[in-house]
């Protein structure tokens, strides 16, 4: 299987229009328009029936002291954790890819709905769920994609690995309101192939994307 972007390319920076904020010269961050990427596949091998898509970034850091606090930034050394920004399930087998906007074009504070996607699909919640889960004007349930908002004083760029599965099942046996380490877990022992996109993305000027 090959997975491919009219988006951006492998391992380069992604655009702003595909992230949740983007530099700003007062307040460090602004929102941005939080479209999801265009992704095509092909190549999946035969007795496919269903894909599954996963997108997480690998380089988030796994304490918070320092993050986005004036004055500090967060060390290269520290020890890194994933965050999920889009979990998509029961993609048919026939998809073959997903348009630029089709799933998410703006910020939505409070959440976004879910699980139902576009074409039968359903979404799981991304990490930002649980970001903003003491936020009383952000908090809520994030379905679907949302995309890149590292720390705008992080010292490394971050990378945001897109990753499409493709199932011998019809169905990815979660419910309700499932998450990435979930559906890793669920898709165990039932994928025939996968193919990987990376981009990259810093907020910090000092940090080239």
């Amino acid at each position: 299987m090959r997975l491919t972007s009219q988006s951006f390319a492998n391992d380069h920076p992604i655009p702003g229009q595909f992230a949740f904020c983007v530099p700003a010269a007062e307040g460090h961050v602004a929102l941005s328009t939080n479209r999801n990427p265009q992704l095509a596949w092909h190549g999946a091998p035969a007795g496919t029936r269903s894909f599954a898509l996963i997108c997480h970034d690998p380089d988030v850091p796994s304490r918070g002291d320092d993050v986005n606090q004036d004055g500090r930034s967060v060390p290269a050394d520290l020890p890194r954790v994933d965050f999920f920004h889009w979990v998509l399930v029961d993609l048919p087998a026939d998809t073959t890819a997903i348009d630029a906007g089709a799933h998410s074009s703006r910020v939505t504070p409070n959440g976004k709905p879910g699980p139902e996607a576009p074409g039968g699909a359903r979404h799981g919640l991304n990490d930002y769920t649980g970001w903003f889960a003491g936020d009383d004007q952000m908090k809520g349930d994030y379905f679907g994609y949302d995309g890149p908002c590292p720390p705008w004083n992080d010292s490394i760029r971050h990378r945001y690995v897109f990753t499409v599965f493709a199932l011998d099942i019809d169905r990815v046996p979660v419910e309700g309101r499932f998450t990435g380490p979930q559906v890793r877990d669920a898709i165990a022992g039932h994928i025939l192939a996968q193919a990987s996109l990376t981009g990259t993305y810093s907020l910090n000027p000092a940090v080239p994307a």
